[in-house]
């Protein structure tokens, strides 16, 4: 029997992350599975979890988890916490189970005014804080629905949502704009993009007319779209304000490159580990 003391969870939308941890903090054991909360009725929760760490525990174990489970249509809801405040505290929702586990979910966080919501990035950024407990500046993860979080004092005191990378996969997929989309990347046409991102709206068709009536140019228009969306995400950056890139490698580089010709500073952090990180933290917490 291995030595697990408590069991992390990320628990998303299409996909679910467990580890068992020992008493020190050690990751012990690991799973994955693609039982994320798209595919899950509330009843279906518990099974699933038991599944993924039989034979981790021979007793009551504690279990915390971040991320969808949380949600209206999760497991249970954990309801959102209002900004400011930390990213990850004490704040957790208990889940009656039929077994040992005990099962806690924590919220996510929203914003009144302007309304906005986030869950999951915020235990990314608690495990970002965990070891960088002074930063203060912009956190930017981008993304589907990239989040820009303004933090001071170990809080998240505002954040808004950007959905640029739904919009790219709208556009460049279901819209008019798809007919001349390829899978080559560009660099001059990313940046040709981001020199008409201050216009975005009347410069998205030209993402098609361009390549319609110089073909010469058809082959960089998903590099072009990618410069206009990010470029008119990024709009208004303070660029007096350190920024710290959280997500994936490749993203991450093309928002490094947009912030550095907007004048901008920044940083770019693996976020692979940031929310088993900010899982730990949060159960540090919560344990007292």
């Amino acid at each position: 029997m291995s030595q697990v003391a408590w069991i992390a969870a990320d628990w998303g939308t299409s996909n679910l992350r467990v580890w068992g941890l020992g008493a020190n903090g050690k990751v012990i054991e690991t799973a994955r599975s693609d039982q994320g909360m798209g595919k899950l009725t509330p009843d279906q929760y518990e099974g699933v979890l038991n599944g993924l760490v039989a034979g981790w525990t021979d007793g009551p174990t504690d279990v915390l988890i971040c991320g969808m489970a949380g949600a209206k249509q999760g497991w249970k809801e954990a309801p959102y916490l209002s900004v400011p405040c930390a990213p990850a505290g004490a704040d957790a929702v208990s889940v009656q189970t039929s077994g040992a586990l005990n099962v806690r979910i924590l919220p996510g966080l929203c914003q009144i005014d302007p309304p906005d919501v986030m869950r999951g990035e915020e235990t990314q950024i608690a495990g970002f804080l965990a070891s960088r407990p002074d930063f203060a500046g912009t956190i930017c993860l981008p993304g589907t629905h990239s989040k820009w979080v303004q933090i001071a004092d170990g809080q998240v005191r505002s954040f808004r949502t950007k959905m640029t990378g739904e919009l790219f996969n709208l556009l460049s997929e279901q819209s008019v704009l798809r007919h001349g989309m390829s899978d080559d990347w560009d660099d001059g046409a990313f940046t040709d993009g981001l020199k008409q991102s201050h216009d975005a709206l009347n410069a998205l068709f030209t993402v098609r007319s361009t390549g319609l009536l110089d073909p010469s140019k058809a082959a960089g228009a998903r590099s072009y779209l990618s410069g206009l969306l990010i470029g008119a995400e990024l709009q208004g950056v303070d660029t007096a304000v350190p920024v710290v890139l959280i997500g994936d490698g490749k993203l991450s580089a093309l928002y490094a490159t947009v912030l550095e010709q907007f004048g901008a500073t920044s940083e770019i952090v693996d976020g692979e580990g940031l929310v088993l990180e900010g899982l730990k933290a949060a159960y540090a917490e919560l344990k007292g």
